[in-house]
């Protein structure tokens, strides 16, 4: 397994733009009132990621024993989950784009507004905390133990 790659995020993120704005477009006269906080959970899970990158960050630059299949299953929570931040924050976006130019004619647009708003920030937020993650369950480079000796 490889680390993710920006353009892997990017393509994620495209095709939720694309997704939710076609759908958006195609259906919004006929779904429900977004909830403010329906980004909600995607912030639930970065603060999740991010506590559990500090633990494994911390253990590791102890010298702890560290589980390598716990290691492993952070490094899949946390591509999975940048995945999935990406993909939200495409289709957070694309929600955004629909109901922005909208929002001084239709009541309802003005008003699903704030949701899209903070299911971008909740979606970057994963992102970020995932990415985080990643990064604290990379291998630390080797330490000369001697730097004086040659």
């Amino acid at each position: 397994m490889h680390f993710t790659r920006p353009r892997e995020l990017l393509v994620a993120g495209v095709v939720g733009l694309a997704v939710a704005y076609l759908l958006f477009r195609a259906a919004y006269s006929s779904i429900p009132r977004l909830p403010t906080l329906a980004g909600g959970t995607l912030l639930v899970l970065a603060i999740v990621e991010t506590v559990l990158a500090f633990v494994i960050r911390d253990r590791i630059r102890d010298g702890q024993v560290v589980s390598a299949i716990g290691v492993a299953r952070s490094v899949a929570l946390a591509k999975a989950s940048s995945l999935l931040g990406a993909l939200m924050l495409g289709a957070w976006l694309g929600v955004l784009g629909y109901l922005a130019p909208r929002a001084e004619r239709v009541t309802a647009a003005a008003e699903d507004l704030p949701s899209a708003v903070v299911g971008v920030c909740c979606a970057a937020v994963l992102i970020a905390a995932a990415l985080w993650l990643e990064h604290c369950c990379r291998t630390p480079e080797p330490r000369d133990p001697d730097p004086d000796r040659k």
